[in-house]
């Protein structure tokens, strides 16, 4: 392999979504460095979809507090339709991965109520100190979230490369229109889901596990003839 491809596997391995952040703030010019990079994003027609509202300071700790406390009496009404259901292979992955983050952090199996309560962290922003919102034009349907999609995973691997943890949340586009009032952004902006990012709070019991990955077999049917 060369130095790029050894490189580009150990971001990969490297990369996790880290579920608690210390306090400390990412530097601008590395905020800055981050969205250089994942603006590199392919993207059909080079459309580049993707626009960012980026929170700091007072600004994530305002979006914090409201949203925590809108999600805790609003139901969920995403711009783009949730999994109607997980079944097979997909529930089986989705379980495994509650169960260790679960294991992690103290939640027995069955304790529905502390299950609850950890997955509203997702709107405590994970503690994190930056909050990006990644939206699309309305108007590029899914093809603008597949875009954004990759948008999403570019920007974690250059987060990485810099020393920034991150977890994209689909839980941050559970109320776009929340959303979009609190950020005052127009109509036909679609929200995708939201990134928190920070530096990682090595010790926080969240942060002691890692998803496993399918083996190739599992996602891959070659055809020859």
């Amino acid at each position: 392999m060369t130095a790029q491809t050894d490189a580009f596997a150990t971001l990969l391995a490297e990369r996790y979504s880290c579920r608690g952040f210390l306090a400390t703030p990412v530097p601008r010019q590395t905020i800055d460095r981050i969205l250089a990079l994942a603006q590199r994003t392919p993207s059909w027609c080079n459309s580049q979809p993707w626009k960012l509202v980026i929170t700091a300071g007072a600004a994530t700790e305002r979006f914090r507090k409201a949203l925590y406390d809108y999600a805790q009496t609003h139901e969920a009404t995403p711009d783009y339709p949730f999994p109607r259901e997980y079944r097979g292979v997909y529930l089986e992955r989705r379980r495994e991965c509650g169960f260790q983050l679960y294991a992690a952090v103290g939640v027995p199996r069955g304790d529905r109520a502390a299950g609850a309560r950890q997955t509203m962290e997702n709107f405590h922003l994970f503690g994190a100190p930056h909050a990006a919102i990644v939206t699309t034009d309305e108007a590029l349907g899914v093809y603008g979230a597949i875009d954004c999609g990759a948008y999403v995973s570019n920007f974690a691997l250059a987060a990485r490369s810099l020393g920034v943890a991150s977890i994209a949340q689909a839980a941050l586009a559970r109320h776009p229109q929340f959303t979009r009032e609190f950020f005052d952004l127009p109509n036909d902006r679609q929200i995708v889901c939201g990134i928190s990012f920070g530096f990682e709070d090595p010790q926080h019991p969240a942060n002691q596990f890692r998803t496993a990955r399918a083996a190739l077999d599992a996602v891959v049917d070659w055809r020859e003839r």
